[in-house]
């Protein structure tokens, strides 16, 4: 199913039915303010297997970040945030950066794991934003790539429900999305490390 959601003022309705399949375990295709991710709850352990499935690894291999709402919601996930590195994020966020964080008791009982770091966004787009407010926790996302070894990232929701919906509960198009991938930031050591430059600039932020 291919779903329309207005980019920037999502229906209250549509969200809310969306939310319904993902407190069911659903695996929807949501945009982000990057690129188009495989989404699920992190309450339901079937949706994030099914996530782990569709990248072709087990959940405890697969590289799942989740997407809070904001900064307070964060802290669930996460724990011994650095105050510079806090500093950082509160200048970063929301927008289009993944910070790796040293991982709360939550996430060993969330990706049945033994990590002890886990990544974190909170995106500048509101149908992200919108389902975790109405889900009341945060989304397991992994970024959609593409079949084609010359673009990484597909970003036409229309042509990513002709290749894959058959293989998610839903597609929800909100528009064209990105072509490139978040700014990876490590803050689990001394000091911030950028793992991967993205769409996320780096100058003036660390």
């Amino acid at each position: 199913m291919l779903l329309s959601i207005h980019p920037k003022n999502p229906e209250p309705r549509k969200v809310a039915h969306v939310v319904e399949r993902l407190n069911k375990g659903a695996v929807v295709v949501c945009p982000t303010d990057t690129v188009y991710a495989f989404a699920c709850s992190a309450h339901q352990p079937r949706g994030i297997e099914a996530i782990a499935r569709l990248k072709g690894t087990r959940t405890q291999k697969t590289n799942l970040s989740l997407i809070c709402k904001d900064l307070s919601q964060l802290s669930m996930y996460a724990r011994a945030i650095s105050t510079p590195s806090f500093r950082v994020m509160k200048k970063a966020l929301p927008g289009p950066y993944t910070f790796i964080v040293p991982a709360s008791s939550e996430i060993p009982n969330l990706f049945k794991n033994k990590k002890h770091t886990v990544g974190i966004r909170v995106p500048d787009h509101p149908i992200p934003v919108a389902l975790v407010e109405a889900l009341g926790h945060a989304l397991v996302v992994t970024s959609v790539h593409d079949e084609d070894e010359l673009l990484e990232h597909t970003a036409d929701p229309e042509l990513i429900h002709e290749r894959i919906g058959h293989q998610v509960d839903l597609v929800i198009d909100g528009g064209p999305g990105g072509l490139l991938g978040s700014t990876v930031i490590d803050i689990t050591g001394a000091g911030p490390v950028v793992l991967r430059e993205g769409k996320g600039a780096v100058e003036g932020l660390l």
